[in-house]
């Protein structure tokens, strides 16, 4: 059978869930080898307020805590001991970068990590501080422009208290001084995915609990006896429904009347200021993400966690099982939005705390992305996921040594299983070019892309970067 590249279901109401690829429905019956048929894409999760770097600070010199202990290979032996460790189940698949962004008047330092993020751009109006805006279109938002199915926006997806410092949602931009709004509620990110209209769909899945596996089941039965089909192609399209469901118990089945609530938007949850139901509400984003690269809704998603400077958000105390004082105080070592507040004692460890919360997130979209087999490798293989944070550290807000933990070679083009410090004026900016021509994006004579972010910025690839 030919078809297109994607196969689509169709059910009731004109709804639509795609399929991954079946390599049995392929022109010729069977993938090409060494060819991953899913496009490449790009998911980034984006960390406020630094990490617990090794830095000097006036509370007192810290040790390194989050990156690798060597450059080069990564191993379990670089990793132990570091944030970093809780991706020892990934290593081989993890490229540590540390690169260095520009220092941009924006009039304050979480202005210009948060809003430089994606964009590589400095602000419209020089140091407006928490007013600023930047002067550029962000990366996620150019893949999704240039690259998805009609030219549909990739998906922007938040959670935590959207308001307070530089306005709530921060990091992806449509173009100068236009910020894109995000999709807060999860259910509601899950629902624009898959072009659930309200009412009747919206009953289904929520007041009468009926699965849209249901509302396709007799294609999905019909599809599965197909004898064109691999196993592989079986076990993805059993490995899709079961995550569809696994999505639905998340957001509308099963749940309280609270959590119910939540998903509203009425109590607790994606909007909370505690830490664990943030990152609860991340994760299912981050369920909803996996569902849009493998099924070819979207070629980029960009996850933000947390306000302009994360001031909200309580993060759990590992050690004690209480929340800690506010990200923002925390990553100040002090009680105070500023430098004039009481030492918070052990706040060093704390922030490394916080640190690990993220990275345990992060690995739980690894390993989501990981569960989808393709006929070579899986699904994280196929793109890049990238952690991304606004600072180096957070005491100094220093655009020197961000951090940018990527995984997954977007078929082959990133290297993988290291750490390397790309230490040049620039060098951010050079990534994200490097990650917009891995995904696809392409320069205007056809080359890597070399057009993005700030004019004057270096555009060309990093080697050490490249598989």
């Amino acid at each position: 059978m030919k078809t297109q590249r994607r196969t689509f279901l169709k059910g009731l109401g004109g709804f639509s869930l795609a399929l991954p690829v079946l390599e049995g429905l392929r022109t010729g019956g069977t993938a090409r080898a060494g060819e991953i048929v899913i496009d490449p894409y790009a998911i980034f999760l984006r960390q406020a307020n630094g990490c617990a770097s090794a830095q000097n600070t006036e509370v007192g010199a810290e040790p390194e805590r989050f990156w690798p202990s060597a450059q080069g290979e990564l191993t379990p032996a670089t990793m132990a001991g570091r944030a970093i460790d809780e991706l020892t189940d990934h290593y081989t698949k993890i490229l540590a970068v540390g690169v260095d962004g520009i220092n941009f008047d924006y009039g304050d330092g979480h202005a210009r990590g948060a809003l430089q993020g994606l964009t590589a751009r400095g602000p419209v109006v020089a140091g407006a501080g928490g007013d600023s805006e930047a002067n550029g279109e962000s990366i996620d938002h150019r893949i999704g422009r240039e690259l998805n199915p009609d030219g549909r926006d990739s998906l922007f997806l938040y959670a935590g208290r959207n308001n307070g410092w530089l306005g709530g949602a921060c990091i992806s931009y449509r173009g100068p001084g236009n910020r894109r709004a995000p999709l807060h509620n999860p259910l509601t990110a899950y629902q624009t995915m898959m072009g659930i209209d309200g009412g009747v769909i919206s009953e289904l899945l929520i007041e009468r609990r009926k699965s849209v596996n249901d509302l396709v089941r007799e294609q999905m039965d019909a599809l599965l006896t197909n004898p064109a089909l691999s196993n592989n192609d079986v076990q993805r399209l059993e490995l899709h429904r079961s995550s569809i469901r696994d999505l639905e118990d998340t957001l509308a089945c099963n749940l309280t009347a609270e959590q119910e609530a939540a998903l509203e938007g009425e109590s607790a949850g994606y909007d909370s200021d505690n830490g664990d139901l943030v990152l609860a509400a991340v994760r299912a984003h981050m369920d909803v993400a996996v569902l849009a690269v493998a099924c070819g809704y979207t070629r980029s998603v960009a996850i933000q966690v947390g306000n302009g400077n994360d001031a909200s958000t309580r993060y759990t105390n590992t050690d004690n099982g209480e929340l800690m004082e506010n990200y923002h105080f925390i990553s100040h070592r002090r009680l105070s939005h500023d430098s004039s507040g009481a030492v918070i004692p052990g706040s060093d460890l704390l922030h490394h705390q916080i640190d690990r919360h993220f990275a345990r997130t992060f690995k739980y979209l690894l390993d989501r992305l990981a569960e989808y087999q393709l006929p070579v490798g899986n699904l994280l293989d196929a793109g890049v996921s990238v952690w991304i944070n606004d600072q180096a550290q957070g005491p100094s807000h220093s655009s020197m040594n961000l951090p940018y933990i990527m995984a997954g070679s977007a078929g082959g083009y990133f290297r993988q299983g290291a750490y390397v410090r790309a230490q040049a004026t620039g060098t951010h900016c050079r990534l994200l070019n490097m990650i917009g021509t891995a995904v696809g994006l392409r320069s205007a004579s056809g080359g890597d892309l070399d057009d993005f972010g700030d004019p004057s910025s270096p555009k060309e690839p990093i080697p050490e970067l490249l598989g």
